[in-house]
């Protein structure tokens, strides 16, 4: 193996051994081998191109280029020409896929899960790191520098895994560096003279081939570089996990869970919710039909459920699959009265959202696309860049409706989720405390608690709404806030989840839309201006139970109005259905139904949830031809040798063969059976040859000999006399052998000839010649510049 063949191989593997302290990071870790296969094709381009041989930036060039086009290939070939070739539609698909990986690097927590987004990061930063390191060790032959990348991608996943990456993937990104040092010694030991001579190529200015000019010490320049490569080690791991949240919060709250996929943190869902409220225009996100009474159902997209004194925000918990029918919710009894509701949802291809919009508590959702769940909050989010944007579905969820004396009477929350619901920040002002504890004044139960807080936000605490108010979360924003006494939904929300918090009841808050609109046609539409929040409080027997707070937004649940007991107890009730599963009934698709009712599911359940194509039009033309395309050359590919090989025989058979020409197509027919062929022989040696390892016999032996006799005559007579009847000879020598030949090998002789070898041969010959002509040329151009000003030519 030649020293450059060696710096590059010792460049790749040292490249993707840097690249190990990344595999933690994300579950499962399958992108290396793409990184690993793509990184082996840009090294493959720069060996091609160091060979020909180019100019080093161009060697770059092609390396660039060709990691362009494989990158292309893996991640957008369906918005490129041919697969492979990019173009602007590649381009933006790329920058898209490039930002949803950004986004899930801040959602998700170590390991997360291998989305498109995160793959197209992760391929594309080793990719570009394993470039950079073959482009100084092995173009420029400077192996100690490569060291700084190396050292930058193993920094940037100690970086990100809070400075844990541990000290196996240390020893392997170390050993990868090592490897590559004694790779490139290993090549300079191999023209010693030269390197450890201190010589500079002739007829550069300071050249001192055998004088004492300044010799190069690579192991000085090894150990500068490798005492700022330890000290940016050190340095890059402390201020990486200065990032907060999701993937750059570390490991410590979501490395458990049995959800596959690892777990998950919700980007927060109340940044662009004041934004949505103060829209000029309020456009339509999702429209649904429903059989549940009444308008009041609440379409939750994610619960908050941790409060730090900055903000309220979800867990880090684990996601799994989404089960075909989900757990029965916690805490909540078969005593209180529950019906099934079935709604049906088409949501807008405008609207985008990682979480997706349902009624609470959700017992079954039927959805397309890559969608996962989260138990805790009942929640589902969309994975490798699933979102709302024109989905439909279709929920199966329970209308809870506990009575005043249930909840009043409700026993304890279980002491682990109390522990954990009731958690407020040290920072949280004493007035927040005692403002609860003045308005619940005289309540016996949390229940009556829970209802007093509500009253007076709403309706007592001479609280005006006004979404203009500034959107702060924290706990001088609440405590603000109660002096104020303005604010909207956010406010509302946050405040009496954290007072209710002071109090011992258990409590979180939930993002998603009010119920919306109903429509003459009886489905129902839901503005972006409908974006709510709104607390939800514990109740055992009830389980997680909504309130409004929200003075002239939403509806107070009917439990929630009164605040004294009816004194009759309500017997206990098993879920119960309403009168039909499905849907309300809707109009049925006909011919009258528009394009735009289709799409917004006004034709009747199956137009709206279905998710099955209405359009009819079946796949696109260009589609069936690439499709047809891929046939063609999978088809093709094996049958090859067969086309050239027919092609060739036709061309020496054809009208006029000569007698050198069939020669050859009879030698190429024995080699096919498995006679190879021997140039050293005359044609009369080779004959006999032909016929004896052949086994030929009677016509097909005589026309061998009469063959090789006419290229005798052309060969050695003064003046050889024309044949004609040759190219039925070659085909009698071919049914000689045919006829002479197992199955295998007639099989063997027409699929995969093993005269084919000729050409690679041909092509070897002509790559040859061409890289000759190529260096010739750039010697000449070479000796030209060299030569000095005003010498003749």
């Amino acid at each position: 193996m030649s020293g450059r063949a060696r710096l590059t191989l010792a460049s790749w593997g040292a490249t993707l051994m840097a690249a190990g302290a990344l595999l933690p990071l994300v579950k499962p870790a399958t992108w290396i081998f793409t990184a690993a296969f793509v990184l082996a094709l840009v090294s493959g381009a720069g060996t091609l191109a160091r060979r020909v041989p180019l100019a080093r930036p161009l060697t770059l060039l092609a390396q660039t280029v060709t990691a362009l086009l494989a990158l292309t290939l893996f991640f957008a070939r369906e918005q490129a020409f041919l697969w492979l070739v990019p173009g602007p539609e590649a381009f933006t698909h790329a920058v898209e896929l490039f930002r949803a990986g950004a986004e899930d690097v801040g959602r998700y927590a170590i390991p997360a899960p291998d989305t498109a987004g995160i793959r197209l990061m992760l391929v594309g930063g080793v990719v570009a790191i394993g470039l950079l390191v073959d482009a100084l060790a092995v173009t420029f032959r400077k192996a100690a520098p490569a060291g700084l990348p190396l050292l930058a991608l193993y920094s940037v996943a100690a970086g990100l895994s809070g400075g844990g990456a541990g000290w196996l993937w240390f020893l392997l990104a170390a050993s990868g560096y090592l490897l590559l040092l004694l790779a490139e010694g290993r090549d300079r030991l191999a023209q010693w003279g030269r390197v450890f001579g201190g010589a500079q190529r002739s007829g550069r200015p300071g050249s001192t081939v055998a004088g004492g000019g300044p010799a190069f010490a690579p192991a000085r320049t090894g150990r500068r570089i490798g005492a700022v490569a330890m000290g940016v080690a050190l340095v890059v791991p402390f201020a990486l996990p200065g990032f907060s949240g999701g993937l750059f919060g570390g490991n410590g709250e979501g490395g458990g869970g049995a959800g596959k996929g690892g777990t998950i943190s919700a980007v927060n869902p109340l940044v662009s919710l004041q934004n949505n409220l103060r829209q000029p225009e309020d456009r339509e996100v999702l429209r649904y039909r429903t059989n549940a009474r009444g308008t009041d159902m609440y379409l939750r997209l994610v619960a908050l459920d941790q409060f730090d004194g900055t903000s309220w925000k979800s867990s880090v918990r684990p996601i799994e699959d989404v089960p075909k029918q989900l757990p029965w919710p916690d805490g909540l009894s078969q005593s209180v009265q529950i019906t099934e509701v079935t709604s049906n949802f088409v949501a807008s291809e405008a609207y985008e959202q990682k979480w997706l919009p349902m009624p609470y508590p959700a017992g079954r959702v039927d959805i397309d696309g890559r969608w996962r769940y989260e138990p805790a909050g009942r929640m589902l989010v969309g994975d490798d860049k699933q979102t709302t944007k024109g989905a439909r579905y279709t929920v199966a969820s329970l209308d809870v409706r506990p009575t005043a004396e249930q909840l009043a009477g409700a026993g304890p929350a279980p002491e682990k989720l109390r522990r954990e619901y009731t958690k407020v920040p040290p920072s949280l002002p004493a007035d927040v405390r005692a403002t609860a504890l003045s308005v619940t004044k005289g309540a016996g139960s949390d229940y009556e608690r829970a209802v007093k807080l509500q009253d007076w936000f709403a309706r007592d605490g001479g609280f005006r709404y006004d979404v203009e108010v500034e959107s702060g979360t924290g706990v001088q924003a609440i405590s603000r806030f109660l002096k104020d006494k303005e604010g909207f939904c956010v406010h509302f929300s946050f405040s009496m989840a954290a007072m209710a918090r002071s109090l011992g009841i258990p409590a979180r808050v939930a993002v998603g839309f009010m119920p919306g609109k109903t429509q003459t046609d009886g489905s129902v539409s839901v503005g972006i201006r409908d974006a709510h929040a709104w607390p939800e409080l514990y109740f055992e027997g009830a389980g997680w139970t909504r309130f409004e707070p929200t003075p002239s937004r939403g509806s107070i649940p009917s439990y929630a109005e009164d605040t004294t007991p009816s004194g009759t107890a309500t017997g206990p009730a098993q879920p119960q259905q309403s009168a039909s599963a499905q849907p309300a009934p809707v109009p049925s698709a006909s011919e009258s139904c528009t394009p735009q009712m289709k799409k917004l599911g006004d034709c009747g359940p199956d137009a709206a949830v279905a998710g099955a194509s209405s359009d009819g039009s079946g796949p696109d033309l260009g589609t069936v031809l690439l499709v047809a395309l891929a046939v063609l050359l999978v088809v093709a590919l094996p049958l090859l040798p067969l086309l050239w090989r027919t092609r060739v025989r036709a061309a020496r058979l054809g009208s006029g063969a000569g007698a050198l020409a069939v020669w050859q197509e009879i030698n190429d027919t024995a080699w096919d059976h498995g006679v190879e062929p021997d140039e050293s022989l005359t044609p009369r040696r080779s004959a006999a040859r032909i016929i004896r390892l052949g086994e030929l016999g009677g016509d097909a032996a005589d026309a061998v000999h009469r063959v090789a006799r006419a290229v005798e005559e052309v060969l050695y007579a003064p003046r050889p006399q024309p044949a004609t009847g040759l190219a039925e000879e070659a085909g009698r020598v071919r049914a000689g052998f045919h006829a002479a030949a197992d199955r295998r090998t007639r099989l063997r002789a027409l699929l995969a000839p093993r005269s084919a070898a000729r050409l690679r041969w041909t092509w070897s010959a002509r790559w040859s010649s061409t890289t000759t002509a190529w260096s010739d040329r750039r010697r000449a151009l070479t000796a030209r510049l060299r030569r000095p000003a005003g010498e003749a030519g």
